[in-house]
């Protein structure tokens, strides 16, 4: 019996059948028809269905297992890096064993680039791509679960809400993590649920007291536990913060009217924004493992959080939004202020502290 069945990635068997289950779907095939063929012809459903069918089946026909996969996923990865930024560069990969597995936590700015980013540097790198966690709030559509998994993502239950139900949820997501890495196979995981909209990047105890509940079952203790886990905190910057304005409108109507509801579909919009938004020069700080002595999951968090501001990365947005222009050259300051303009006047000032809070948490003691 297959235990992590509901949550895991699809295996090499089922990857025939789930892309079978792709070209079935009308909603993905004009997603793609949208994207891929001229306008006129993409509202024209009638026509534009069976040539986008024909096409990937020819393309996805001979696929049998996740690597082939993730080899497309890669094409066209590589296509969205040389599209939609200055460059990517990465650090601390030399740190790290090329066949080692490792629970990878880092800061979170972006739904889906945080983790295919930092893929991308480790297939460079000639080292294996990691199982990626992602919450079943962003999993309501059937074409995105299909994508997700056929992408080694393995699924959060964020949906859980009885206390014996979310119990159950995450002492199998810890089992799940623990066999993972038995198996050879790295984890992505964000810091906290959801991304830091106010540029504070802070890790949430309450995950890792998730990550304890197999050591507990085990009978470890926590310090030893976690060493086994090997974590790695990882650190990513972006030069022009993803949905920036999206992050900020969400913030600002908190802080007047106390809650902020997602209308329908706005988590896919903010994937696709991420996607095809510029985003400047994006750097991926690889720490090392976790050596310090933690016994609770507080002591760990703040292990992993001098970790990640560390290796933070401060691009020149970072400088100007916090009032350091002397750091930035020329055209970098017209270019930010430029992007600044179409900015709403009401969240410029949330966007402005957004960029300028990582420099700010830097320079504190």
């Amino acid at each position: 019996m297959d235990k992590y069945a509901q949550i895991r990635p699809y295996n090499d068997d089922e990857v025939p059948a789930a892309l079978g289950r792709l070209l079935a779907d009308n909603d993905f095939i004009d997603v793609i028809a949208k994207y891929n063929l001229p306008a006129w012809l993409s509202h024209w459903s009638a026509l534009s269905r069976p040539l986008v069918r024909v096409r990937l089946r020819i393309k996805w026909g001979g696929f049998r297992t996740v690597e082939q996969v993730q080899q497309e996923v890669a094409y066209y990865l590589e296509m969205l890096i040389n599209n939609t930024t200055s460059k990517v560069t990465y650090s601390g990969l030399d740190k790290l064993e090329k066949d080692g597995a490792y629970v990878f936590i880092s800061n979170h700015r972006d739904i889906v680039l945080d983790p295919a980013l930092m893929n991308w540097g480790l297939h460079q790198h000639n080292m294996h791509t990691v199982r990626i966690a992602i919450g079943d709030n962003l999993l309501q559509v059937p074409y995105i679960t299909e994508l997700m998994r056929l992408n080694k993502s393995f699924i959060v239950k964020r949906s859980a809400k009885a206390p014996k139900e979310m119990l159950k949820a995450l002492t199998q997501l810890s089992g799940y993590i623990f066999d993972s890495l038995q198996s050879g196979h790295s984890i992505w995981i964000a810091q906290k649920e959801g991304r830091a909209k106010d540029g504070v990047d802070q890790t949430d105890p309450a995950l890792l007291k998730m990550l304890q509940l197999h050591g507990r079952k085990l009978k470890l203790p926590f310090d030893e536990y976690v060493r086994t886990l090997k974590i790695v905190p990882v650190s990513i910057s972006y030069q022009y913060e993803p949905c920036a304005i999206a992050k900020a409108k969400e913030l600002v109507h908190k802080r007047e009217f106390g809650a902020y509801v997602k209308a329908q579909g706005e988590d896919i919009e903010s994937i696709l924004e991420g996607i095809r938004s510029d985003k400047g020069h994006v750097h991926v700080a690889f720490g090392e493992p976790i050596a310090d002595h933690c016994d609770t999951p507080e002591q760990l968090a703040d292990s992993i959080d001098r970790q990640i501001l560390s290796h933070y990365y401060l691009h020149p947005s970072n400088y100007i939004a916090a009032g350091e222009d002397s750091e930035a050259s020329p055209q970098e300051l017209q270019d930010f202020l430029k992007r600044l303009e179409k900015v709403p006047e009401e969240l410029k000032a949330q966007v402005l502290a957004m960029y300028a809070e990582p420099l700010k948490r830097k320079l504190v003691p």
